[in-house]
């Protein structure tokens, strides 16, 4: 009796075991549930305080409209005119005695560049003052002549014989004029028989001594390049535009280059002409731009990297610090002021163009409200954000 009892009572015991055991193990997973549910609501999200925020110098805002470019890539050199530069030669041959100027110089139009001399020189010299003076005789004989014979007292025959001789006198004259003022040298002084012991060598442009060519003692042979002068007030952009981007450029357009000489700098140029002949290999045509400023400190022959600018239009953007990238995709950070703190939230978005720092936006679902974002640190945010998401899968 005692035994069944007993036995009675520990069938009893049992059951009430696994009754309590399971009902806590149910509250258990009811708790859970409701846990589950709650971090549901703030999955995939960051919060930071004011003091955060301000310790980050992260700005929240709403996206901005700004003006967003695209452009054509363009390299190409700075170049002048060719009316913007002269080569100096010599018109005869003769030894340079001095030399005025060294490379870089800046020379006007008429300034002496170099002295020459040589016999040969002065041989051109005295022989024109000796023509010339024969030249003023004959003149002077040709006018009596020619009085005389419409007076009927002078020879027919002698007055053509004068005129024959002041023709051909004053031909010679004229040619060595021309030959002298060549040489810089002043007539009316040589007609005095002051006779130039050396002769200068003068600019022909206002500009620049680009290269000097000679050396004192040399002898330089006619047309002998002896120094080189360029203009750079005119200076340009020269572009190569490949073929497949010719439809994009026009006239007028505005272009943003750098060189290497002016670090960090950019300028500023607009087109004024485009070439209507392709350069082979590659196939690309020339353009033309005119500089807006900085000329001074450009030079001839520079190598600049360039940027077309082919559209200009008012787009929603974001700095490129606001922007993350995930695989092939791109995030912006929405935010949104929660109690004394600010939740980031990640939302799919397509770039567009990139234009000096701001990436213009395109949703995949425009939103339908005003929304804030962060303008930038989003590489920090989707840190922090998988860091939490790692932390709470375990």
């Amino acid at each position: 009796m005692n035994k069944n009892i007993i036995v009675y009572t520990v069938i009893i015991f049992l059951s009430m075991l696994t009754y309590s055991c399971g009902h806590n193990e149910e509250g258990h997973n009811h708790d859970h549930e409701e846990s589950s549910e709650h971090n549901d609501d703030h999955e995939g999200e960051i919060h930071l305080s004011n003091e955060q925020l301000s310790s980050m110098s992260l700005k929240v805002d709403t996206i901005p409209l700004k003006n967003i470019s695209s452009y054509v890539q363009a390299n190409g050199q700075l170049e002048v005119p060719p009316q913007n530069m002269a080569e100096v030669t010599a018109v005869i041959g003769a030894n340079v005695t001095n030399i005025e100027v060294i490379e870089g110089d800046k020379v006007n139009k008429g300034d002496v560049l170099a002295y020459m001399k040589h016999p040969d020189l002065i041989r051109i010299q005295t022989d024109y003052v000796s023509n010339w003076n024969s030249l003023q005789y004959t003149e002077k004989e040709f006018l009596r002549q020619k009085k005389l014979y419409k007076e009927k007292v002078g020879s027919g025959r002698e007055l053509d014989k004068i005129q024959a001789e002041y023709r051909t006198l004053k031909a010679v004259v004229h040619g060595q004029e021309v030959q002298l003022q060549q040489l810089n040298l002043n007539l009316g002084r040589i007609q005095k028989s002051e006779i130039y012991k050396r002769v200068p060598i003068v600019s022909p442009i206002n500009g620049h001594v680009q290269h000097v060519e000679v050396k004192i003692g040399q002898y330089v042979q006619p047309q002998t390049e002896m120094f080189e002068i360029v203009n750079i007030d005119h200076i340009h952009a020269d572009l190569m535009v490949f073929e497949s981007d010719m439809h994009k450029v026009k006239k007028g357009q505005k272009v943003i280059f750098s060189v290497q000489a002016l670090p960090g700098q950019e300028l500023e140029a607009e087109i004024h002409s485009i070439g209507k002949s392709f350069e082979e290999g590659p196939k690309a045509v020339h353009i033309h731009a005119e500089i807006e400023s900085n000329k001074g400190s450009l030079i001839p022959g520079m190598y600049i990297n360039g940027q077309i600018q082919v559209t200009d239009s008012k787009s929603l953007a974001l700095p490129e610090g606001a922007i993350v990238r995930e695989g092939d995709k791109h995030f912006l950070f929405i935010a949104k002021k929660e109690g004394g703190k600010w939740a980031f939230k990640p939302r799919e978005i397509v770039i567009g163009e990139v234009d000096n720092g701001w990436v213009e936006l395109k949703f995949i679902e425009s939103p339908k409200e005003t929304i804030l974002v962060a303008h930038s640190s989003a590489y920090y945010l989707m840190a922090e954000m998988k860091k939490g998401e790692a932390e709470h899968s375990h």
